[in-house]
Protein backbone atom coordinates (compact mmCIF):
# COMPACT_ATOMS: atom_id res chain seq x y z
CA UNK A 1 0.00 0.00 0.00
CA UNK A 2 1.34 2.90 -1.29
CA UNK A 3 2.35 5.49 1.93
CA UNK A 4 0.14 8.66 2.04
CA UNK A 5 2.25 12.01 1.54
CA UNK A 6 1.79 14.55 4.16
CA UNK A 7 0.22 17.46 2.01
CA UNK A 8 1.46 21.19 2.62
CA UNK A 9 0.39 24.36 0.72
CA UNK A 10 2.89 26.36 -0.06
CA UNK A 11 2.33 30.36 -0.70
CA UNK A 12 5.38 32.35 -1.82
CA UNK A 13 4.99 34.90 -4.98
CA UNK A 14 8.66 34.62 -5.87
CA UNK A 15 8.40 32.62 -8.80
CA UNK A 16 12.08 31.21 -8.44
CA UNK A 17 11.99 30.54 -4.83
CA UNK A 18 8.73 28.87 -4.92
CA UNK A 19 9.39 26.88 -7.80
CA UNK A 20 13.00 25.53 -5.78
CA UNK A 21 11.22 25.38 -2.55
CA UNK A 22 7.96 23.00 -3.91
CA UNK A 23 10.33 20.73 -6.36
CA UNK A 24 12.71 20.37 -2.94
CA UNK A 25 9.53 19.64 -0.55
CA UNK A 26 8.45 17.31 -3.40
CA UNK A 27 11.87 15.13 -3.37
CA UNK A 28 11.73 14.97 0.44
CA UNK A 29 8.34 12.90 0.32
CA UNK A 30 6.25 15.61 0.88
CA UNK A 31 2.73 16.50 -1.81
CA UNK A 32 3.59 20.56 -2.16
CA UNK A 33 0.80 22.83 -4.13
CA UNK A 34 2.13 26.30 -4.66
CA UNK A 35 0.36 29.24 -4.34
CA UNK A 36 1.43 33.16 -6.03
CA UNK A 37 -0.96 35.41 -4.02
CA UNK A 38 -2.77 35.52 -0.61
CA UNK A 39 -6.30 34.88 -2.06
CA UNK A 40 -5.05 32.04 -4.29
CA UNK A 41 -3.41 30.42 -1.24
CA UNK A 42 -6.63 31.05 0.86
CA UNK A 43 -8.96 30.25 -1.79
CA UNK A 44 -6.67 26.20 -2.20
CA UNK A 45 -6.54 26.11 1.34
CA UNK A 46 -10.63 25.97 1.69
CA UNK A 47 -10.88 23.16 -1.39
CA UNK A 48 -8.17 21.13 -0.11
CA UNK A 49 -7.05 19.48 3.24
CA UNK A 50 -3.36 19.91 4.13
CA UNK A 51 -1.21 19.48 6.78
CA UNK A 52 1.03 22.11 7.03
CA UNK A 53 0.96 25.82 5.37
CA UNK A 54 4.49 27.39 4.66
CA UNK A 55 3.16 31.40 3.87
CA UNK A 56 5.39 34.40 2.26
CA UNK A 57 4.64 37.36 4.39
CA UNK A 58 4.56 39.81 1.72
CA UNK A 59 2.18 38.24 -0.88
CA UNK A 60 0.40 40.02 -3.46
CA UNK A 61 -3.54 40.76 -2.98
CA UNK A 62 -3.74 39.25 0.41
CA UNK A 63 -0.62 39.35 2.95
CA UNK A 64 0.57 36.66 4.94
CA UNK A 65 -0.30 38.12 8.46
CA UNK A 66 -4.43 38.23 7.02
CA UNK A 67 -4.11 35.16 5.28
CA UNK A 68 -2.63 32.93 8.36
CA UNK A 69 -5.67 34.50 10.22
CA UNK A 70 -8.35 33.29 7.82
CA UNK A 71 -6.57 30.21 7.66
CA UNK A 72 -6.56 29.73 11.58
CA UNK A 73 -10.42 31.07 11.34
CA UNK A 74 -11.09 27.80 9.42
CA UNK A 75 -8.83 25.38 11.16
CA UNK A 76 -7.55 25.93 14.79
CA UNK A 77 -5.23 23.15 14.55
CA UNK A 78 -3.43 23.07 10.85
CA UNK A 79 0.02 24.46 11.31
CA UNK A 80 1.73 27.60 9.72
CA UNK A 81 5.21 28.43 9.05
CA UNK A 82 6.24 32.04 8.03
CA UNK A 83 9.13 32.68 5.71
CA UNK A 84 9.95 36.52 5.02
CA UNK A 85 12.51 38.81 4.88
CA UNK A 86 11.27 40.81 8.29
CA UNK A 87 13.57 39.73 10.56
CA UNK A 88 12.17 42.28 13.38
CA UNK A 89 10.98 41.02 16.71
CA UNK A 90 7.78 43.33 16.31
CA UNK A 91 7.43 41.26 12.98
CA UNK A 92 7.55 37.84 14.53
CA UNK A 93 5.71 38.85 17.30
CA UNK A 94 3.15 39.47 14.51
CA UNK A 95 3.61 36.73 12.71
CA UNK A 96 2.83 34.48 16.22
CA UNK A 97 -0.28 36.51 17.42
CA UNK A 98 -1.19 35.86 13.36
CA UNK A 99 -1.22 32.08 14.37
CA UNK A 100 2.35 31.25 13.17
CA UNK A 101 3.77 27.89 14.90
CA UNK A 102 7.30 28.91 13.74
CA UNK A 103 8.80 31.72 11.62
CA UNK A 104 12.04 31.39 9.38
CA UNK A 105 14.02 34.19 8.12
CA UNK A 106 15.49 34.72 4.50
CA UNK A 107 17.84 33.99 3.02
CA UNK A 108 17.68 30.07 5.29
CA UNK A 109 19.13 26.91 4.49
CA UNK A 110 17.16 24.53 2.66
CA UNK A 111 17.58 21.73 5.76
CA UNK A 112 16.96 23.83 8.27
CA UNK A 113 13.14 24.51 6.34
CA UNK A 114 13.17 20.73 6.37
CA UNK A 115 14.20 20.27 10.04
CA UNK A 116 11.71 23.21 11.23
CA UNK A 117 8.91 21.49 8.64
CA UNK A 118 9.28 17.68 10.31
CA UNK A 119 9.62 19.16 13.84
CA UNK A 120 6.01 21.54 13.44
CA UNK A 121 4.17 18.15 11.81
CA UNK A 122 5.70 15.85 14.30
CA UNK A 123 4.02 17.91 17.02
CA UNK A 124 0.65 18.38 15.01
CA UNK A 125 0.61 14.87 14.78
CA UNK A 126 -0.96 13.99 18.15
CA UNK A 127 -2.50 16.36 20.41
CA UNK A 128 -3.58 14.25 23.06
CA UNK A 129 -6.54 15.35 25.12
CA UNK A 130 -7.58 18.10 22.60
CA UNK A 131 -11.72 18.52 21.69
CA UNK A 132 -12.23 18.91 17.86
CA UNK A 133 -15.07 20.36 18.30
CA UNK A 134 -14.30 23.14 21.03
CA UNK A 135 -9.99 22.96 20.28
CA UNK A 136 -9.33 23.23 24.16
CA UNK A 137 -6.98 20.83 26.04
CA UNK A 138 -8.25 18.26 29.13
CA UNK A 139 -5.68 18.22 31.59
CA UNK A 140 -6.70 16.13 34.05
CA UNK A 141 -9.61 17.71 36.08
CA UNK A 142 -8.97 21.13 33.98
CA UNK A 143 -9.77 22.08 30.83
CA UNK A 144 -7.59 24.79 28.90
CA UNK A 145 -8.83 27.39 25.76
CA UNK A 146 -5.25 28.68 24.37
CA UNK A 147 -7.18 31.31 22.22
CA UNK A 148 -9.19 32.80 25.22
CA UNK A 149 -5.84 31.77 27.81
CA UNK A 150 -8.49 30.69 30.24
CA UNK A 151 -7.38 27.73 32.70
CA UNK A 152 -10.32 26.48 34.54
CA UNK A 153 -11.66 23.23 36.85
CA UNK A 154 -14.76 23.07 38.26
CA UNK A 155 -13.98 25.37 41.11
CA UNK A 156 -11.55 28.08 39.68
CA UNK A 157 -11.15 29.91 36.55
CA UNK A 158 -7.82 31.82 35.81
CA UNK A 159 -6.71 34.07 32.97
CA UNK A 160 -3.80 33.43 31.65
CA UNK A 161 -0.26 35.42 30.52
CA UNK A 162 0.42 35.25 27.17
CA UNK A 163 4.20 33.58 27.89
CA UNK A 164 1.98 31.11 30.51
CA UNK A 165 -0.44 30.26 27.86
CA UNK A 166 1.91 29.64 24.75
CA UNK A 167 4.11 27.82 27.05
CA UNK A 168 1.11 25.51 28.74
CA UNK A 169 -0.17 25.17 24.83
CA UNK A 170 3.74 23.91 23.98
CA UNK A 171 3.17 21.07 27.17
CA UNK A 172 -0.44 20.47 25.97
CA UNK A 173 1.39 19.75 22.56
CA UNK A 174 3.78 17.05 23.67
CA UNK A 175 1.60 15.91 26.52
CA UNK A 176 3.25 13.13 28.52
CA UNK A 177 6.63 13.31 25.87
CA UNK A 178 9.67 15.70 26.08
CA UNK A 179 8.91 19.32 25.35
CA UNK A 180 12.65 20.40 23.69
CA UNK A 181 13.57 23.35 26.27
CA UNK A 182 15.61 25.49 23.38
CA UNK A 183 12.57 24.44 21.12
CA UNK A 184 10.46 26.16 23.59
CA UNK A 185 12.97 29.03 23.93
CA UNK A 186 12.99 30.03 20.50
CA UNK A 187 9.13 29.73 19.89
CA UNK A 188 8.02 31.63 22.62
CA UNK A 189 11.15 34.32 23.18
CA UNK A 190 12.71 34.00 20.39
CA UNK A 191 15.99 33.17 21.85
CA UNK A 192 17.63 30.57 24.15
CA UNK A 193 19.75 33.14 25.97
CA UNK A 194 20.50 32.16 29.37
CA UNK A 195 17.99 34.97 30.58
CA UNK A 196 15.39 33.81 28.80
CA UNK A 197 15.99 30.20 29.96
CA UNK A 198 15.96 31.12 33.82
CA UNK A 199 12.45 32.83 32.83
CA UNK A 200 11.33 29.93 31.32
CA UNK A 201 12.18 27.95 34.55
CA UNK A 202 10.04 31.32 36.29
CA UNK A 203 6.74 30.15 34.32
CA UNK A 204 6.93 26.53 34.47
CA UNK A 205 7.01 27.02 38.67
CA UNK A 206 4.04 28.73 38.16
CA UNK A 207 2.42 26.20 35.64
CA UNK A 208 2.82 24.25 38.94
CA UNK A 209 1.28 25.97 40.99
CA UNK A 210 -1.89 26.25 38.89
CA UNK A 211 -1.86 22.59 38.15
CA UNK A 212 -1.29 21.49 41.69
CA UNK A 213 -4.93 21.25 42.92
CA UNK A 214 -4.87 17.85 40.73
CA UNK A 215 -2.53 15.66 41.82
CA UNK A 216 -2.50 13.37 39.03
CA UNK A 217 -0.79 16.07 36.90
CA UNK A 218 3.27 16.53 37.17
CA UNK A 219 5.54 18.76 35.19
CA UNK A 220 8.83 17.05 35.04
CA UNK A 221 11.97 18.61 34.60
CA UNK A 222 13.87 16.33 32.32
CA UNK A 223 17.79 17.29 32.81
CA UNK A 224 19.68 18.52 29.73
CA UNK A 225 16.55 18.10 27.71
CA UNK A 226 13.40 20.24 28.91
CA UNK A 227 10.09 19.38 30.53
CA UNK A 228 7.56 17.34 30.03
CA UNK A 229 3.71 17.67 31.29
CA UNK A 230 2.45 13.86 32.88
CA UNK A 231 -1.31 13.21 33.68
CA UNK A 232 -1.58 10.09 35.56
CA UNK A 233 -4.90 9.01 34.52
CA UNK A 234 -5.11 5.80 36.64
CA UNK A 235 -7.05 5.54 39.59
Amino acid sequence: MEEVKPKILLVEDEANLGTLLKDYLNVKGFDTVLCTDGQQGFDTFAKQKFDLCILDIMLPVKDGYTLAKEIRQADKHVPIIFLTAKSLPDDKIEGFKSGADDYLTKPFNMEELLFRVKAVLKRASSVPGVSDEEGNFVIGNFTFDPTKQILKSDTEERKLTSKEAELLRLLCLNMNKTMDRNFALKTIWHDDSYFNARSMDVYITKLRKYLKADPRIEILNVHGKGFKLLVNNQE
